[in-house]
């Protein structure tokens, strides 16, 4: 991706980002930032993971690529990640909300692209747009829920 970047054809990326997957971080923010290229995160809630409302038998529709994404092997490890990620969300705060708030505290995100299904995701998405930051405290416990992984997509 850095070497398409190098080419200076592009003026924003779109790119997995949330608390589970902070790669980003690494490599992808401070290139952006050096070349002023923006970040849009898409993927806010790990495929619905970090909505808090998946559990062991959560099902989808024959052709929903979560089917692949959460096979057993990847949705039970990714519901431990989430169980121990709920006692750091603040009282006040829903998971989604926390999560939303954790990508716009980035500097270098320019903005983010969450599912909403319902309205009243929009409704609460929308309000996530009012300034209001996580604490310094929170957002270094966030770092530490961090994955490096992959997922074999291939059958």
């Amino acid at each position: 991706m850095l070497r398409a970047l190098d080419t200076g054809l592009i003026d924003a990326v779109q790119v997995v980002y949330n608390v589970l997957d902070q790669n980003p971080e690494d490599e992808l923010f401070p290139y952006c930032r050096e070349h002023d290229i923006a970040v849009i995160a898409r993927v806010p809630f790990d495929e619905g993971s970090l909505t808090g409302s998946l559990t062991p038998t959560s099902t989808w529709p024959a052709a929903d690529f979560r089917n692949i994404y959460f096979r057993p092997e990847n949705l039970i490890p990714t519901l431990d990640r989430i169980e121990r990620l709920r006692p750091v969300v603040p009282p006040d705060m829903s998971m989604p909300e926390m999560t939303l708030r954790h990508i716009l505290q980035s500097p270098d995100v320019s903005t983010v692209i969450p599912g909403m299904r319902k309205l009243r995701h929009v409704e609460q998405n929308i309000g996530v747009s009012d300034g209001r930051q996580l604490s310094a405290t929170l957002m270094d416990e966030l770092k530490g829920h961090r994955r490096d992984r992959t997922v074999d997509y291939i059958e």
